[in-house]
């Protein structure tokens, strides 16, 4: 690439490097874009003339801020050019967020920036051999990060935008800082103002937040200042309800735990499942999904809690938590494609329990399971993994870890000792569901011998339910090893259901 270094001198000597950019390279890490601040009059002239040096796509972002944005072609870099907010560069910097944030760096001093193009994603870049000297630094944010602490830049900027609280959190676990005391005593007096942000702000913040492998002590804080409870309201009345079996926190205590778990589990897939890690991690894209569908798995307990006898008992809470996620989900702005996942995932978080009851999970049993859950079956699995483990201690899933893959220990063992066992058990049921999936797939999704049109064909009947019925039997007749090949498929279709669909027939 040209010296862009040297370009943006000519072009505009007027600009600083602001924001993300300049903090990223004083940690010595590249960033995913050069923001870019100048006088509001001069920032749509400066893209416009910027675009055509570098051939470079531009149009206007913000009308309201006075934001452009320019992606070049070949790199796929963008740049950001944005107008003062207020007077100057002064004013700019002391109405941002947080003190590592309010930095600028004079275009026109010495720098070089190194621009990383990576295959088939937008290029990273980075400032090298920024001088301190030219720095601008009204507010200590040098220092600040240089001890890695999150300080704001003025009292005012949760409440200029709210959302800024989520990104404080946000920021700590990506950049591993520390939020101080008198940020958090802000947080938690301006948490009922983030439901001013927008939904799809905030599941932005949420998404990169839970990416990290550090999202659980943060939504620890985040609960510990209100925070969590401002953005899931849904999730108060859980704090209260059924703290007789989970203990002070109730159900909120054991859903955080399952979060914990999750986290876990999605970093260290190797030492829960050395022999499918390889293949699970194909599974688990976005890690910020499978954290959400733990965080709102039992978001309908409190809703549905019952007591039944000398016990209490969530009638459905599976089926209503899924349809409570829904509307969680749509709020925050999830496509649909995300919000059916995690949808899926919430109601059948109770089938793999169920097919824990029996003392052996058949091959019928295992396919029923993977047809009805479909691509959420997977996902599912580590959901449910997170949601048994969380009831026993960390030395005791030390403990225990490797022998979940052993043969799944009988009912009447596991019932022996206790919650440890019962865990275990758990553990052993999700590690057979995986052995089947992996190593039998012509048991799980066995190869479609007939279709619709022959088995009509065979049976001379016209279009109807009842061939779908047939064509679901035939699978079940695959998977239990009745049916091998067409000739067997043909010949299972004319025994089974020959004589009763031609004696329905003639009636």
């Amino acid at each position: 690439m040209t010296d862009l270094a040297g370009l943006l001198r000519t072009i505009v000597p007027d600009a600083y490097y602001v924001g993300g950019c300049v903090r990223d390279s004083l940690l010595k890490k590249s960033s995913g874009d050069i923001d870019l601040a100048l006088p509001a009059n001069r920032v749509k002239p400066a893209a416009l003339a910027l675009a055509k040096k570098l051939k470079a796509a531009a149009f206007e972002m913000d009308a309201q801020f006075g934001v452009w944005r320019l992606v070049t072609r070949k790199e796929n870099l963008q740049i950001d050019l944005t107008a003062f907010q207020g007077k100057n560069l002064k004013e700019d910097l002391l109405r941002r967020d947080f003190t590592f944030n309010a930095l600028a760096y004079p275009v026109t001093a010495s720098l070089i920036i190194e621009v990383n193009k990576q295959k088939d994603q937008p290029a990273r870049v980075q400032l090298k051999k920024l001088q301190k000297k030219f720095l601008v630094d009204l507010k200590n944010g040098a220092a600040d990060l240089k001890a890695r602490q999150i300080k704001l830049s003025n009292p005012r900027v949760f409440k200029d935008d709210p959302l800024r609280m989520l990104r404080a959190f946000r920021h700590a676990a990506e950049l591993k800082f520390t939020i101080t005391p008198s940020v958090l005593k802000q947080i938690k007096q301006d948490a009922p103002l983030i439901v001013q942000s927008a939904g799809e702000r905030v599941q932005e913040e949420l998404t990169r937040l839970f990416r990290t492998p550090r999202a659980y002590e943060n939504v620890l804080l985040m609960e510990k200042t209100g925070l969590l409870e401002a953005v899931f309201p849904e999730l108060t009345p859980q704090r209260t309800c059924a703290e007789c079996y989970y203990g002070k926190g109730g159900v909120l205590k054991h859903t955080l735990d399952a979060f914990k778990r999750e986290e876990w589990l999605l970093e260290n897939l190797q030492k829960a499942f050395p022999k499918y890690h390889k293949k699970l991690a194909a599974f688990v894209g976005d890690k910020a999904l499978f954290k959400m569908a733990v965080l709102l798995h039992d978001v309908a307990k409190p809703s549905t809690a019952k007591v039944k006898g000398d016990r209490l008992r969530f009638f459905y809470h599976e089926q209503q938590g899924a349809r409570m996620a829904r509307q969680i989900l749509d709020r925050l702005h999830y496509s649909k494609a995300d919000n059916r996942l995690i949808c899926a995932m919430i109601g059948e978080h109770l089938r793999p329990s169920n097919l824990a009851s029996n003392d052996v999970i058949t091959d019928r049993g295992a396919y029923k399971f993977f047809r009805d859950l479909g691509p959420a079956a997977i996902p599912m699995l580590l959901l449910c993994w997170a949601d048994y483990t969380s009831y026993i201690s960390d030395a005791q899933l030390r403990r225990i870890l490797p022998r979940s893959g052993e043969r799944m220990m009988s009912l009447a063992r596991a019932q022996k000792t206790a919650n440890v066992g019962k865990t275990l058990r758990h553990m052993q049921v999700l590690s057979l569901l995986f052995k089947k999936y992996f190593e039998s797939p012509k048991k799980i999704n066995p190869t479609k011998l007939l279709d619709g049109r022959e088995i009509m064909e065979i049976l001379q009947i016209g279009p109807s339910p009842k061939v779908g019925e047939i064509l679901e039997a035939l699978s079940v007749a695959q998977v239990e090893g009745n049916v091998h090949d067409k000739a067997g498929a043909q010949q299972y279709v004319r025994q089974h259901f020959g004589t009763k669909t031609a004696t329905k027939s003639r009636a």
